[in-house]
């Protein structure tokens, strides 16, 4: 009777260790983007203090284990084979949930997920207990739920996001207030007495009361119990002279010390209060089961109130726990990925946007803008006069091949991240609430990156819609966790065999899911945005644009040969991957467009000249790629009408088209992937017949017109097609012209 069960405990220690590895994946975005922004420390040191953290993190844990076995169910209410069905539920859906945001590199809450699947999961498994039993009915629902318990840690966490992002704001604005952005200016005291208070703050919150949950509390406790003001004031104390002397004795500066300090802590509370998060379940599992195997009883009749009591946690797999998620941290490149996410978000300076502006972000920054300007009404213009000088932003110069190595804000903005994300964490942690790390950090990076003005009028709209996006993804997280969950739990209870064939689709869509990931960073890598610095010389120009040339030509070769194919088969679902494939080319040549600033910026200046040939280049590139997109958009519409199809002759036209073209194509391709410039003639002049053979094509279809064409929907495409061809392919010439003067010229200055 028991195999079932020791299976499913085998699969479940599986799970945890992936849940592990992807949770941590999500999660490292919490204590790691402050100091990897802000570059105080070099990353190999950061990860290295980030790993102690979460060891130590991972022996405070035990406490907030109870979450898992208690916390959203009455355990009383469930016999065994329920509790099984409800974990193997949760880890399944777990997993799938956190690896499909790690791909997407958008951070969301772990604490989130869990809570919600638990919650899903028990609710389904409770209404079918329900409806097998005639003397319940629905309202009976609560006795199965820990409905107090639960509706106290969703609306900790939702209180959370106004609290962090408030809090962050508040002290980051004050921060700069004393500091300005010339922190280095400051008295040594002033810095001393903020060390004093960010470690005083940072060792009572993260030592003193994470240690509330672990079994060695009681052995300090009467130390602690009774003396809090005694401590913290003996601390300050204490700290602050221990900062001064390092300031002033070993010029030790202070706020990378802080940032260090702070992300030790942070990943320390991270580890202590998520760690529940991914192994929480698996261990629970694991008592029922050795409760359960000693009872002798049926795994369907034996009650599992026995979770409701205290049981300590073993510290040795909390400790393996945390060895998982520190080879993790060093290893996984999504961790990256949503890292990056974080970092573009609350950066100070200006960069590519990952997200887009929608009409909610439009009204907010509006908004704002309204109250800033109401506010300035209000204030007396002396009082905003001194606020303004705190908030200039030195100029830095840097060599041009340096500017990359600006950090993305300062010491003093990554320390109060650290500083009062800590505290709100381990404040919610010695009250075992599993408060929502990633809601807490995030939106103290939010809130600071808000004060210190990061968001200017050039950059607000993409940010706000970046906060929108990613904590509407947690409210879809939540709602996604639950119903998922359930229907998970519904299945598995329905016949134990859905147990493997799950594990088996979970295999298959985390494999799908690494491999378009990489595919996918691969791609990036490929992508080289203007925002680096060693664009900088002629040559550079020269083999960015021509690199950017042949593959444009290589990809409009192919989409519109898809295209004239698709057409001729009249068939939609293929019109409509060309038209995405389309749409990406727009997209990715947009984004060229947008980094023209970083490039011009980038140029030394014997190459400016070269800045209006680079522009030059992208506009055609662009009006090649917007005339294969009329193409493809009015090609699918016309399929997708269910419009006649192109008569043959029509077809037959396109097709010879298309098979010049592509030739064409191909010669451009190669001549700018080998850099032979020289053979560019050959190709001008081919054009001026493939131009000749187009308008043959425009006059035969007027021909038909006046015999035998029926069909003006077909007319209408087929000029569409054609005039758009000749576009393209005047686009692609005038590039080809431009680059062969340029190139000339380049060649004669040698």
């Amino acid at each position: 009777m028991g195999d079932p069960y020791i299976l499913m405990l085998v699969a479940l220690a599986v799970l945890a260790i992936v849940d592990l590895v992807v949770g941590v994946s999500n999660d490292a975005v919490n204590f790691l983007n402050s100091a990897i922004g802000s570059k105080a420390i070099s990353v190999k040191n950061i990860m290295m203090i980030a790993s102690l953290g979460v060891f130590f993190g991972a022996i405070t844990s035990s406490g907030m284990m109870e979450v898992a076995r208690k916390g959203i169910f009455n355990p009383n209410m469930f016999m065994f084979q329920d509790i099984m069905f409800i974990f193997m539920a949760v880890m399944i859906t777990d997993i799938l949930l956190l690896d499909i945001f790690n791909s997407l590199g958008m951070p969301t809450s772990t604490t989130v997920s869990i809570v919600f699947e638990l919650l899903g999961a028990a609710v389904c498994i409770s209404l079918i207990k329900i409806s097998a039993n005639d003397a319940h009915s629905i309202s009976d629902i609560w006795n199965y739920i820990n409905h107090k318990k639960a509706i106290q840690i969703i609306n900790g966490i939702l209180l959370s996001v106004a609290v962090a992002f408030s809090v962050g704001a508040i002290v980051q604005f004050i921060s700069r207030l004393i500091y300005s952005f010339n922190f280095e200016k400051r008295a040594t005291y002033i810095n001393a007495l903020f060390g004093g208070f960010a470690i005083t703050a940072i060792t009572y919150f993260i030592i003193i009361k994470g240690m509330k949950g672990t079994p060695f509390y009681s052995d300090v406790k009467h130390l602690i119990e009774g003396n809090t003001l005694l401590i913290i004031a003996g601390s300050f104390v204490a700290w602050s002279l221990i900062s001064q002397i390092l300031i002033k004795a070993f010029k030790i500066n202070i706020l990378k010390l802080i940032i260090g300090v702070g992300t030790f802590s942070l990943a320390m509370a991270f580890s202590g209060n998520d760690l529940v998060n991914f192994v929480g379940v698996p261990i629970a599992a694991w008592n029922s089961y050795q409760a359960w195997e000693a009872s002798g009883i049926a795994a369907d009749a034996f009650s599992m109130e026995i979770l409701a009591e205290k049981v300590p946690s073993n510290v040795w797999l909390l400790l393996l726990a945390g060895g998982i998620m520190v080879v993790t941290l060093w290893t996984s490149s999504k961790a990256q990925n949503v890292i990056k996410t974080g970092i573009d978000l609350s950066r100070q300076g200006e960069g590519h946007e990952k997200f887009q502006p929608n009409q909610l972000s439009r009204v907010v920054v509006r908004a704002a803008m309204g109250i800033n300007t109401g506010i300035s009404y209000i204030i007396p213009k002396s009082t905003l006069a001194f606020i303004d000088s705190k908030f200039q932003k030195p100029i830095i110069k840097l060599p041009k091949d340096k500017t990359y190595e600006l950090p993305a804000f300062d010491l003093i903005r990554a320390s109060v991240n650290l500083i009062v994300a800590g505290i709100l964490i381990s404040i919610a942690t010695s009250m075992k609430l599993p408060l929502s790390t990633t809601y807490v950090t995030f939106m103290v990076a939010m809130g600071t990156s808000l004060a210190d003005r990061a968001w200017g009028r050039e950059s607000a709209v993409y940010r706000v819609a970046g906060v929108i996006n990613v904590v509407g993804g947690w409210f879809l997280t939540a709602i996604t966790a639950f119903l998922a969950a359930a229907v998970i739990a519904y299945l598995i209870s329905w016949h134990m065999v859905m147990i493997p064939v799950l594990l088996i689709v979970v295999a298959l869509l985390i494999g799908r899911n690494t491999l378009v990931h990489r595919k996918k960073s691969k791609e990036v890598k490929k992508q080289e945005y203007i925002e680096r610095a060693d664009l900088i010389t002629i040559n550079g120009v020269i083999e960015e644009s021509a690199d950017h040339i042949s593959i444009v030509a290589t990809r409009v070769n192919k989409l519109y040969t898809n295209v004239v194919n698709d057409l001729a088969n009249h068939d939609l679902n293929k019109l409509r991957k060309t038209d995405k494939h389309v749409a990406k080319l727009n997209d990715e040549i947009d984004g060229l467009k947008d980094g023209v600033f970083y490039f011009i910026k980038s140029l030394d200046e014997t190459s400016v000249q070269a800045s209006k040939f680079y522009i030059e280049v992208l506009g055609y590139l662009q009006d090649a790629a917007q005339s294969i997109s009329y193409i493809s958009r009015a090609s699918y519409k016309h399929v997708n009408n269910n419009h006649k199809n192109l008569k043959k002759g029509q077809l037959k036209d396109l097709k010879a088209i298309d098979n010049k073209l592509s030739s064409l194509l191909i010669k451009i391709s190669n001549i700018f992937q080998n850099r032979t410039f020289d053979d560019l003639d050959a190709v001008l002049i081919e054009k001026k017949e493939l131009l000749l053979d187009v308008s043959e094509s425009i006059e035969k279809q007027v021909a038909r017109i006046r015999t035998d064409e029926t069909s003006p929907k077909n007319t209408t495409l087929y000029f569409s097609v054609l005039l758009e061809t000749k576009d393209l392919i005047t686009a692609l010439m005038s590039l080809l012209q431009i680059y062969e003067e340029f190139h000339l010229t380049t060649k004669q200055a040698k």
